[in-house]
C-alpha cells in the first residue's frame, strides 16, 4: 500500500520538456516603461503614447509594456538632428 500522495501511481514523474532559445533573443534586454521614459527625458505617458502609435516597438507582458534596449537606442539615433 501506498503512502505518498501520488494515489497508487508508480510511475515516476516525467521531466517537463525544455525548448531551445533562440540565441538571438537570449541577448535580447527589455527596459520598463519607467527605464525607457528616464533614458529619454520624457513622461512615461510619452513612452506609452509612442508605443500605442506604433513608433516605438514593445512586448506586452500581462498588464505592461516592455520595450527592447536596441529599439530605444535606434529611436534615439533616428530622431537625432545635427544643429548647424
Amino acid at each position: 500500500m501506498s503512502t505518498s500522495g501520488n494515489a497508487g501511481s508508480d510511475k515516476a514523474a516525467e521531466p517537463t520538456a525544455v525548448h531551445p532559445v533562440d540565441p538571438a533573443l537570449a541577448e535580447v534586454k527589455f527596459l520598463t516603461v519607467a527605464e525607457v521614459a528616464a533614458v529619454m527625458r520624457v513622461s512615461k505617458m510619452t513612452v506609452y503614447r509612442m508605443v500605442h502609435g506604433g513608433e516605438m516597438p514593445a512586448v506586452r507582458v500581462g498588464r505592461s509594456f516592455r520595450v527592447p534596449e536596441k529599439a530605444v537606442h535606434d529611436y534615439l539615433r533616428a530622431a537625432f538632428i545635427e544643429a548647424g
